[in-house]
């Protein structure tokens, strides 16, 4: 169980946990418009 004392904030495994979720969904995201448009990603974002 989790100590409801320990920081939820830095570099503590809760806060990067939830870092390397969110960065797989966003990858997965971008990968998933890249595939659904034809266009790559700095494309869509009027970088390339």
């Amino acid at each position: 169980m989790s100590d409801p004392t320990q920081p939820r904030f830095g570099f503590v495994n809760f806060a990067e946990t939830w870092n390397g979720r969110l960065a797989m969904i966003g990858i997965l995201i971008g990968l998933s418009t890249e595939l659904l448009t034809g266009q790559g990603i700095l494309v869509q974002l009027g970088i390339g």
